[in-house]
């Protein structure tokens, strides 16, 4: 005879004891309340023990003078209905799955009940075989965790203060519900026979508050009272719908016509005409990739932060209230900033002569050409080059100042994200709408949340990629400093 012995560790009260003979009877201890089954062709015994957790054997045999021998039973055997312990933090509840609603399998468990005379066991024995009588057929229960959904609930109540509420989405109420009525159709589920579907109001606030916080998603789903395999899934799903609806509406090139105003209003800046955009390039913080990781190894940040870090970049160009009208995303962090322009789309629009007679304004760390323009960056600069280059300087700290209002707000973009790489580039555009949408609808933003950029500009190899660039820029200049538009900051 083999046993099987189960030393328990847990406080589950239901211990299942199952063993082999080969014999057509079977021994257990007369004074225990037990339950025994088997079946004939398998002769396979189980027990059912009701008792308290301990550490020794549970199972013990005699001397022959203490067996019992049974081999009819009386009673079937019950499905198997786990019994969970009493604690709070480990409630479940269970929800039935309602196969009555459906005909045919109404219709087949009777038959089947008719043609055997009763319910089968597990062991395809029925109760009628087993000596008892036939029963109800068994519904299969559902088991689900009930989670706490009591910060959700407070901060969805409309009782919340609108600067708690602020403070927690980085956006109002009435943004909040612009988003909601935008994905609505994108984002929105059915409810199913087995649960409710979770509301869009609930599904837009995971994805916004995981993006504005950065907490681990095991965080993000206490706090929602989802599971944590959900909230990653919902995170992706909110982040692909607003990429895919909502960036086409916000992140737009200007036109001829709002060319003209956003040229006119860098001009009020820097007093250079003609100017339609600012241009930076920023790195964000990656867990190290499986494939290709000297490809994402950023040396600049880890020479300055004394850690190894790797990253991708994102290359924008803004207006003048900070509202990006062209990203590029997802190129690794090792690529310089004139390697990343240069497998931009905007490097095609520029070359194919579609920002003529207009200049975008970027860092040393872009090349000079026809519609790029870059400070002066060799040594032993003149008047006229040092008054170019501050008033250039304010220009391209426009899309400085927006980057830093987009980590601010959107601390994710902090910190080194818990998702995959290919998923990443969804995520930092969803960012990147977010914050447009933010700035359009005039969103403060909390000072406790500013952050200070820690990018590095560093001068391109072949910085001077056009000979009419250069005249060009030489002129600019001359024109400040005689017309009296440059500053003299750099005399002190």
């Amino acid at each position: 005879m083999r046993v099987t012995r189960f030393f328990p560790h847990s406080p589950f009260p239901l211990h299942t004891f199952t063993y082999f003979s080969s014999h057509n009877y079977f021994q257990f201890k007369p004074t225990t309340q037990n339950r025994i089954f088997k079946t004939e062709h398998h002769k396979l015994i189980t027990l059912d023990l009701f008792m308290n957790p301990c550490t020794t054997p549970l199972l013990s045999f005699f001397d022959e003078s203490d067996y019992t021998y049974f081999n009819v039973f009386e009673e079937p055997k019950p499905s198997f209905v786990p019994i969970m312990p009493p604690s709070d933090t480990n409630k479940r509840k269970r929800v039935d799955e309602v196969e009555e609603h459906s005909p045919k399998r109404r219709t087949s468990s009777s038959n089947n009940s008719q043609e055997s005379n009763g319910p089968t066991t597990d062991n395809g024995v029925t109760s009628a075989a087993l000596g008892g009588s036939p029963s109800r057929h068994h519904q299969r229960r559902l088991w689900v965790k009930d989670r706490s959904k009591d910060w959700w609930d407070r901060y969805n109540s409309p009782d919340l203060p609108e600067a708690e509420f602020k403070r927690a989405f980085r956006m109002s109420r009435a943004t909040f519900e612009f988003l909601c009525e935008e994905l609505g159709s994108a984002v929105a589920k059915e409810d199913t026979m087995l649960r409710a579907a979770i509301p869009v109001r609930q599904r837009v606030a995971v994805c916004i508050w995981r993006l504005a916080t950065g907490e681990p998603l095991r965080v993000v789903a206490k706090r929602f009272g989802l599971g944590i395999s959900t909230c990653h899934k919902l995170v992706l799903e909110v982040c692909t719908a607003i990429k895919t609806l909502l960036m086409p509406k916000t992140v737009q090139w200007p036109d001829q016509t709002t060319s003209q105003v956003v040229a006119q209003n860098f001009e009020y800046i820097s007093g250079i005409p003609s100017i339609i955009g600012s241009m930076h390039t920023t790195h964000i913080p990656i867990i190290a990739p499986k494939v290709e990781v000297a490809a994402y190894y950023n040396k600049r940040h880890t020479e300055r932060n004394q850690k190894t870090s790797y990253s991708i970049t994102i290359q924008g160009v803004v207006n003048p209230n900070g509202v990006f009208t062209d990203v590029c995303i997802g190129w690794p962090g090792s690529m310089p900033d004139d390697q990343v322009l240069e497998k931009s789309a905007l490097y095609q629009r520029g070359n194919a002569g579609l920002i003529q007679n207009n200049w975008i304004v970027g860092g040393a760390g872009f090349p000079l050409m026809d519609w790029l323009l870059v400070p002066y960056t060799h040594q032993n600069l003149t008047w006229t080059q040092h008054a170019f280059n501050e008033k250039v300087g304010e220009v391209a700290n426009v899309a400085r100042d927006a980057f830093a209002r987009l980590k601010g707000r959107w601390t994710c973009l902090q910190k080194r994200t818990e998702g995959k790489l290919v998923d990443l580039p969804m995520v930092l555009g969803a960012c990147v709408v977010l914050h447009n949408i933010c700035e359009m609808r005039g969103e403060t933003m909390d000072p406790e949340l500013q952050f200070e950029l820690s990018d590095d500009d560093m001068v391109a190899e072949n910085a001077i990629r056009s000979v009419s660039a250069v005249r060009a820029r030489d002129s600019i200049a001359h024109n400040l400093l005689h017309s009296g538009r440059a500053g003299m900051r750099f005399f002190n």
